[in-house]
Parts: C-alpha cells; structure tokens; sequence
C-alpha cells in the first residue's frame, strides 16, 4: 500500500513537472510571436508593404524603344529612327486554325498587300490547311504503317500531302482564296508565339480601320514602330550595320539577357558590336486589370554613338573607286580584276577615317557596284613588297644587316629550283636603296643569314626553321598574321604558312607566303607611322548620353588610343626604315603614288596570287595583285593609307599590259585627303 502510494505521489509530481515545461513553453512561445510581430508591424512595416506591393502588381514593359543615333567624327547624323505606321498579328492561343483561316479571308479585304509574292508551297500550305481531312484520305495504310515503325515521321506525311495536290484543285482557287493564301503564310510565318509584322508603312485608311476594329480582329493590331533611316544612303552602311527581329541562332543568347523576343537587335557590324549601347529602354507599365495598364515610365532612344569615320571623306572614297574600277575594266588584261579597297587611319590614335571596298559587276552591258567594305575584315590576299619594311626591321635586329650596309642585287640559284630575282637588277645598293628599288635580292640575302644558312651558287642551301618564327614574331608585332582588335564583330585572321620550307622563308621576306587582310596591312603601316607603337584600330569615338530630343545628349565616354604592344626594335632601326619609305616615294618604285601630297612615305607591292575561278575549291589560276601602304607628313603622320587591288592583272596571256588601278586609286585618295593639288 505504501508502494502504490510512493509510485503514485511520484507519478503525480512528474505529470505536474510536465505541466509547468509545457506551460512555460507555451508563454514563450506566445512571446517569441509577438516580438515577431512587433517587428513586422512596427520595425519593417515600409519593407513589407513594399514586397507586398511589388508581388501584387503587375508590370509590363512595352514595345522596342528606338535606337540611339550614328555620329560621323563631325557629328553629322548617318543612322536615325523613322517612324513606321504598321500592321501586325499575334495569334491568339484559343483561335483554331479554321478560325484562322476565316480571319484570313475577312482581313485580306482591308489590307493592300504584294499578293504577287505568294509562292507555290504557300498556296499548297494554305489549301492543306483549309482541307486537312480530305488530304488525310490520300494517305495509304502503307504509308500509315510507315509511320508507325517510324520509317516515315510526321514531317514526311505532311510533305505528301503537299505533293497529292492537284494542279487542277489549285488552279480552282479564286483570286479571293489566293489573297487569303497570302496574308496566311505572312499570319503564320516564324516563331507562332512572336508578333507577325503583316505590313509596315500602312495607308491612313488601313491604320484607321485596324485601330477602329482592333477589339473584334483577333489578334490584328495597329503599332507605331520604328526603322532605320539612313541620311548618306548605301555609303558605310556594310559597316554601319542592320538591325530586325531576334534569329532563332541568338533566341537563348538574348533571352538569357532579358530580351524578348519581339525586340528588335543589331544583327551585323556596328550596330551588333555596340548593341548594348545603341538599344533603346522600354517604357513600363503596370497592369490594374485585364484592359487597363498604368504607365510606370517613358521609354528613352538608346545612347547615341559618334564614329572616328569622315563621311565626307568617305563619300570621296567610294566615288574614286567606283570611277577607277570602271576604268580599269576598260584596259587591257583585267580579267579577273573586280574589287579594290581602301583604309584610312589616324596614326598615334588607331581611329579609322574612312574604309570602304567596292566590287564591279558586269550584268549585260553595264557595270553595277557592289559594297565589299567587310572584305576589309575578311578577305586576305599575298601582299606582296609592301612587307619589306618588316624584313628589314628583321634584318637590322637579327644583326644579319647593318645600317648603309651594300649587298649585290643578283639572282639567287638554289639547287633544283628556279632562279629567284628581283623585279630588275640594280646592282649593288645599300638598304636604303633596297627599300626604294623594292630589291627581292637584299631580303633574299637577310634571310639567308638569319636562317644560319651559307649561300653558294647551284648548291643546297638549308635554313633554320627558327627563322620563321623570329621572322613572324617581329610582323605580328607590326600587325600582321595577328587580328587587330578592330571594334567590329567579325575579323579573319588571314592564312599562315605551315611548311618551313628554305625556299618559303625567302618568300615570307618579300610578302609571298603568308597573307594578311587589308586591315593588318592597314595596321602594320599605321605601327610603323606610330613610331612602333600598335595601336588598335576603332570605330568608335564617343558616347553620348540618351535623349528624348532631336539634340544629342552630353558627352559620356570618350575612346581613348589603345595601344596593343611596342615592337621590339632600335629607334635608329625604326628611323631606318621609315627613311626607306621615304626614298621609296621619293625616287623609288613608289614614285608619285601619293600624287603631290608633302613628304610622304610609304611602299609598294606586287605578288603572285591564285583564283578559283569555276568554283570547285581548287585554285586553278595565277593571278597578279598589287597592294599600297603608306603615310604623311612624314615628319608628323597625319594619315595612314593603305590600297589593295586582287588580281589586276592575268600573267598567263600574251598581252603585257598591266594596269595601274591601284596606284590611280592611292594617289586620288591622298591628293582628295590634303586637298592636294
């Protein structure tokens, strides 16, 4: 009895225990929820309401702000914006697409559209859409069965489908069936999920009865969208860029960044590479409900750009290519001959002037143009002499020359190979001579030294293949065989030489191995104006901030000189062979090339290039092209020039006539550049 007493005295102590815990527990509890409270209520009151608000509002950010504006260097206006009254179409996700069909034949009545561009597959989309099931029926259960074990796929039956159209049921379509046909293809055209752009520039009537009717056209909307303007027509306007709607190549690229896919982007050149800057921001709204939003903010044009290039300077470009390519047709042994390129560049900044390339087309009896300007970027061709500056550069820091050194201009004679030359003997000459006489020899002679090699007469000569690379490593310091840097989104590399051939190291002296685009070349001489220093070349000069006004807005950033590297090299070697180019003008093979323009300098060059001319991958002809680089004053570079004519001339032919295309071209441009005359 006094156990169960004990036991339930105990039993009844630990329930009471439990009690207080839970007890306490509780108030606690209750506690730690009203200190939480307190400090929700009272302490971040503001941060909730404002989380709260942010989460039950909607917002909705508008259509493409326009783009920000295009500058010359004068702060003349290339690109602007236009407005563009326009008609689009967003299919609605409950619309069937007999209710489409229907809508097509209702709508095509209100709009004048160019009908005659309706090809044969749309029509036969249009008339399998319309009448699916009876097409459906001209499917064999061969080809059903097919379809199962997966040796046909859907793709495969619609195809059929198309074919089992009768030229006969498309012939019976009215010209009201085709109409529709039309605005159906344009309905349905690209992603379904984007907008359908059905007419741009649309008449007062058609915006007016679209902007009347907008609530029952399911899915057709009026829009007052923008486009480019060009103030200067096709001139730079490769290089200046296009914009339209996101490619299904970037869609993820852009949408990762926050894009929709109805914006409008830079696709090419500069308008892609400075995209970020150039995009417009959109306006922002909030949605109240399902047909009313509340503006948050306006939408602004993007920055406005000012580009290093002369528009007036480049118009005088374009019109002495065109005048001389055309005349160069007319001459004898052009052939091949179609395309030429210019560059100009500021020397001690690397901003591009003017860059234009033009190529001309026979099309019956007449001559067309056609803008090559990107072919600056990507179309490398063998330069020629114009890289002896390089050479020697290499000569003089190899100590395989030094400076007044005298050589023998005469054929080299290595042992199976033909005889390599100059272009004529000059006897024997020093390297400033070399320079001026544009001698194949001297450089044949500097490369056999840094080769190691010794050089007799008929006998094998073997040279280092270091040689090569000490040679490349001074011409990419210079700009050649490396990108430049340029500010545009595309730039070729050119082509690099694998074999280390003796024979190829003395090609590679006189510009006959490796090729180079017309802006390395451009940049290789613009180093050697800048005293050996690389500077990247660019487009872009400034940035000026976004307006709403027709005025351009204060100067943000403005692009500073970049220099890539110095070449390693002597002052007095430098001296050396600007002094070169200078004899090379002067009473050389450059003689009046820059026409009457003050000290000048600068070096010519001819090379063996190769064409396919059937297309088949093969070179299969010799050709003869000719390249110009140079600058002045030399005293204080104002101008670098660089001129590039591929095959000017058919080397294969009896006629010895070569023409001078590329020489007319450098000394128009230099005389037009100091006003010259």
């Amino acid at each position: 009895m006094v156990k169960k007493m004990k036991r339930e005295k105990k039993y009844e102590k630990s329930i009471n225990r439990r009690i207080t815990i839970t007890i306490y527990g509780v108030i606690f509890l209750f506690f730690f929820i009203a200190v939480q409270l307190f400090r929700v209520i009272y302490i971040e009151k503001d941060e909730h309401l404002a989380l709260l608000e942010e989460l039950s509002n909607e917002v909705i950010e508008g259509e493409s702000a326009p783009r920000g504006r295009i500058y010359d260097r004068n702060y003349k206006l290339l690109v602007d914006n236009e407005a563009v009254p326009s008609i689009i179409y967003q299919k609605e996700g409950n619309l069937s697409t007999s209710e489409e069909i229907e809508l097509a034949y209702q709508m095509s009545s209100h709009l004048s559209l160019p009908y005659e561009k309706l090809q044969p597959r749309n029509l036969k989309e249009f008339y399998l859409s319309k009448y699916d099931e009876e097409l459906t029926k001209r499917i064999t259960e061969e080809e059903w069965e097919k379809l199962k074990r997966r040796i046909l796929n859907q793709d495969d039956i619609y195809n059929l489908k198309l074919d089992r159209i009768t030229e006969e049921e498309l012939n019976a379509l009215t010209e009201e069936d085709r109409r529709a046909a039309y605005l159906y293809y344009l309905m349905n055209n690209g992603y379904s999920y984007q907008e359908k752009i059905i007419k741009e520039n649309a008449t007062d009537e058609e915006y007016a009865y679209f902007a009347e009717n907008e609530e029952k056209n399911s899915g057709f909307k009026i829009k007052t969208g923008w486009k480019r303007k060009y103030l200067y027509g096709d001139t730079l306007k490769q290089i200046l860029g296009s914009v339209g709607p996101i490619t299904k190549e970037e869609k993820d690229d852009y949408l990762s960044q926050g894009y929709q896919l109805t914006d409008i982007v830079g696709h090419s050149y500069l308008e892609k590479q400075y995209e970020e800057i150039l995009k417009g921001t959109k306006a922002t709204y909030r949605k109240i409900n399902s047909t009313t939003l509340e503006q948050l903010t306006e939408e602004k044009r993007g920055k406005d750009i000012v580009l290093t290039i002369d528009i007036e300077l480049q118009q005088k470009v374009e019109e002495v290519l065109k005048k001389e390519l055309l005349r160069a047709k007319g001459e004898a042994n052009t052939k091949y001959f179609n395309r030429s390129y210019v560059v100009i560049q500021q020397p001690g900044t690397g901003e591009v002037l003017a860059m234009s390339g033009m190529q001309i087309i026979k099309s019956g009896s007449e001559y067309t143009y056609v803008d090559v300007t990107s072919g600056i970027l990507t179309d490398p061709m063998t330069p020629g002499s114009v890289v002896k500056g390089g050479s020697m550069l290499v000569g003089y820091n190899t100590g395989a020359i030094e400076i007044g050194e005298y050589k023998t201009d005469e054929c080299i004679k290595i042992q199976s190979s033909p005889p390599k030359c100059s272009s004529h003997q000059v006897g024997r000459l020093n390297d400033i001579e070399a320079m001026a006489e544009s001698s194949n020899v001297y450089q044949f002679k500097i490369a056999i030294e840094v080769g190691k090699g010794v050089y007799r007469y008929n006998q094998p000569l073997k040279l280092a293949e270091e040689a090569f690379d000490i040679y490349r490593k001074t011409f990419a310091e210079l700009g050649l065989g490396v990108k430049t840097g340029i500010d545009l989104p595309i730039e070729s590399l050119g082509y690099i030489g694998k074999k280390k051939e003796t024979n190829l190291l003395l090609n590679l002296a006189i510009g006959q191995y490796d090729t180079y685009t017309p802006i390395q070349l451009s940049q290789y001489i613009t180093t050697l104006a800048s005293n050996g220093k690389r500077l990247k070349p660019h487009l872009l000069k400034e940035v000026h901030q976004a307006t709403n006004t027709e005025e351009i807005g204060s100067l943000e950033m403005s692009v500073e000189p970049v220099i890539l590297n110095t070449v390693t090299t002597k002052q007095e070697y430098l001296d050396r062979v600007q002094e070169g180019m200078i004899a090379v003008i002067d009473h050389g093979t450059g003689k009046n090339v820059m026409g009457k323009v003050k000290e000048p300098a600068g070096k010519t060059g001819t090379s063996e290039s190769f064409l396919d001319t059937d297309g088949d991958g093969v070179i299969d002809t010799e050709t003869v092209s000719n390249a110009f680089v140079g600058y002045a004053p030399y005293s204080s570079p104002e101008m670098s020039i660089t001129v590039t004519s591929p095959d000017v001339e058919d080397p294969n032919t009896n006629i010895s006539f070569h023409s001078y295309v590329n020489r007319r071209i450098a000394r128009e441009i230099s005389n037009l550049y100091f006003n010259a005359s």
